[in-house]
């Protein structure tokens, strides 16, 4: 995929440009500094890749302020204060030429009567809309997305591939849903009763506020009453699990394959690496960081970093886990088959 973009057209993308040398064409791909060509751009987002910086053949590369260099003949050094940050607007550009949606309802989706569309969003094939649903300006449902009755979705809102959002689920303003997200399933939660296990009904809702994105495959439960809550900013990694009645605050990071059971709240900023779990009807306070596939069976101080099954303070884990290697030299010591150092 190769996208020709203007030196203006780059330059207008980021931030207090620092120019130095000279390529007065249009780029027409990125790639990383040892892979890039005549006509590419490039970045240095991390320091031990600055060696490359003087071998690559890309025609304009993004460099932190401090780096002490100079470009090549016919080669374009753009300094700015975030390289990364930097080519990730010029991504924007790149993926709204790459990727801009269809204009208008496609004559394959089904949509209600009583739905309400604004006249510039943008519905792709054998999408549905269900009965009162209300769709806001620029949004955009990808192929095969099932949008339930009297769901609401936000301004901007872009719903990929195979998305299915639930029966009064509610959407805030730019909110992202990548393919195969379901917003707003039953929540798992039965009653036992006469030796059986009985469904408990779940007729709440799910709330994302604006900009949260959600990772694909990733499922959100409705509550059993009241709300599910996702906090303004969040973002939700793929194939993550979260139960209903959860409430996660703002701009908080949620990695591959974690859990959340229900009921449980996670404060603003906190950090759930890949894989770990957090158990039912806890508090996980602001700024807490837990560790991959670390298991939280109780409430977390704000601040707090966890890490292990049961989850222990990181540094704890960490000098467990070295002593851990020790043991079989401790049983050897302990048996007398070898004498005190």
């Amino acid at each position: 995929m190769r996208v020709t973009l203007s030196i203006d057209e780059i330059l207008d993308a980021v931030k207090d440009p620092l120019t130095e040398g000279e390529f007065n064409k249009a780029i027409e791909g990125i790639a990383s500094l040892a892979e890039a060509k005549v006509g590419d751009l490039s970045f240095l987002g991390n320091s031990k890749y600055r060696r490359l910086v003087s071998e690559s053949k890309a025609s304009i590369i993004f460099l932190p302020l401090e780096y002490v260099g100079t470009p090549q003949p016919k080669q374009l050094f753009i300094r700015v204060q975030n390289p990364s940050f930097a080519l990730g607007q010029v991504c924007k550009l790149m993926e709204a030429r790459l990727f801009s949606p269809c204009q208008g309802v496609h004559p394959t989706a089904c949509i209600h009567p009583n739905a309400k569309i604004h006249p510039t969003a943008s519905i792709a094939a054998l999408t549905t809309v269900g009965e009162g649903a209300v769709l806001d300006e620029e949004v955009v449902l990808e192929e095969q997305v099932v949008v339930g009755r009297h769901a609401r979705i936000g301004k901007g809102c872009r719903l990929r591939a195979r998305v299915l959002l639930g029966d009064y689920c509610e959407l805030g303003n730019r909110v992202i849903l990548q393919p195969g997200a379901i917003i707003g399933s039953d929540g798992y939660g039965y009653d036992y009763v006469e030796g059986k296990h009985r469904k408990a009904p779940h007729i709440g809702k799910v709330v994302l506020e604006n900009d949260v994105e959600i990772g694909a495959n990733t499922t959100i439960d409705r509550s059993r009453f009241s709300e599910t809550l996702i906090g303004e900013g969040t973002k939700i990694d793929n194939l993550v699990q979260i139960a209903h009645n959860v409430k996660i605050g703002k701009n908080c990071l949620v990695v591959a394959q974690a859990g959340i059971s229900g009921s449980t709240v996670i404060e603003d900023n906190v950090i759930i690496g890949g894989q770990a779990g957090v158990g039912g009807h806890l508090r996980i306070g602001s700024g807490a960081k837990i560790a991959a596939q670390a298991g939280i069976t109780k409430d977390m101080e704000p601040g707090a970093y966890l890490k292990g099954n049961p989850a222990l303070p990181y540094m704890l884990a960490q000098r467990i886990a070295v002593l851990q290697k020790r043991l079989p030299d401790f049983f050897k010591r302990f048996a007398g088959t070898e004498p005190p150092a």
